[in-house]
């Protein structure tokens, strides 16, 4: 029998008994939390996702009183942490520092065992970030015009690393959208993928500000565009694709907070209560800013209606190009 109906019913006989209180989420929020929290991160530590839920687990430690565990589970995309997140029990205490892509890409590229709207509850977006497309400096090009033509004239020779997710399919948008042929590399974070960029594994790679910003800053990678609808302001010399010649290019990344489908309302309400002002505050924006981040705080309700809009983006696409991708 499914769980999260067995609780169902058993909330059901409750309050045919009359043992159940007049506001029985409200009474689920009043008595949580009473252990610790904790906050799977689907990919390798050092990758925006872990940096923003080390960023955020000060503030949920402070108001919620109970320590928050960071836990990073990478693998498969991000789609096994997120997974493990969708079947967990709906009480709180297992949370989810989603990526856009295992939310809201990879269950129409990939073959997953989750939902990404349907199977989680929404509680705030926490940031928002660019993606970076750098090239090995032995590469001589400087512009996003130099790139592709030196990638059409040497079809299926250039390899880019990534760690799935956006990072792959940004390139795989890229490659779709002006005509190139490249392979993808698969790497378990994007700071490795960065880092085999970095050593000429790869002759490039898209990836996570935060992940680019010390390589692009030692010249180590030389960044060619910024794959997001505008520039960003802490690298405004850096253009975007979609001005450089590929009009309406955007992917554009985010992390947020979820729950498992079926967590109590007043629940995610608590938590969204607390980060909504901890994500405003002058402090975090500075800090998010140093990382390539930029805070988010919106409402689960607004958060819920801007991930279903990205996933029926990237459906469609998905359905129109025909783009195929392996992990």
């Amino acid at each position: 029998m499914n769980p999260r109906i067995s609780r169902r019913h058993a909330a059901l006989a409750l309050l045919g008994t009359g043992l159940f209180i007049d506001n029985p989420l409200a009474f689920a929020a009043d008595e949580w939390p009473s252990k610790a929290i904790r906050i799977v991160v689907p990919y390798a530590p050092g990758g925006i996702g872990d940096i923003v839920a080390r960023l955020i687990q000060p503030a949920l430690q402070d108001e919620l009183k109970q320590a928050i565990v960071i836990e990073n589970k990478p693998g498969a995309s991000g789609s096994l942490g997120t997974e493990y997140v969708a079947r967990a029990a709906p009480d709180g205490y297992t949370l989810l520092l989603a990526l856009a892509a295992p939310q809201t890409l990879n269950q129409f590229i990939y073959k997953v065992g989750y939902d990404g709207v349907k199977d989680f509850e929404p509680i705030t977006l926490i940031n928002t970030n660019p993606l970076v497309l750098m090239v090995n400096p032995s590469l001589p090009v400087k512009n996003l015009k130099e790139f592709i033509a030196y990638a059409k004239a040497r079809p299926g020779k250039l390899n880019f690393g990534g760690a799935g997710g956006l990072t792959q399919f940004a390139g795989e948008i890229l490659k779709y959208e002006v005509g190139i042929d490249m392979v993808h590399v698969p790497y378990r974070g994007g700071a490795p993928a960065v880092a085999a960029a970095a050593a000429g594994d790869v002759q490039l790679t898209f990836a996570n500000y935060s992940d680019a910003l010390t390589w692009m800053q030692s010249g180590k990678l030389r960044p060619i565009a910024l794959t997001s609808a505008r520039r960003y302001p802490q690298t405004p010399d850096i253009p975007t694709i979609a001005e450089s010649g590929v009009p309406g290019f955007d992917v554009t990344g985010w992390s947020g907070l979820f729950a498992p489908a079926g967590t109590p309302p007043a629940i995610v309400e608590k938590i969204a209560s607390v980060l909504r002002p901890a994500l405003h505050d002058p402090a975090m924006r500075t800090r998010m800013e140093k990382v390539g981040a930029e805070p988010g705080g919106n409402s689960p309700a607004e958060f819920g209606r801007q991930v279903a809009s990205d996933a029926r983006k990237w459906s469609e696409f998905v359905r129109t190009s025909g783009i195929q991708v392996t992990q």
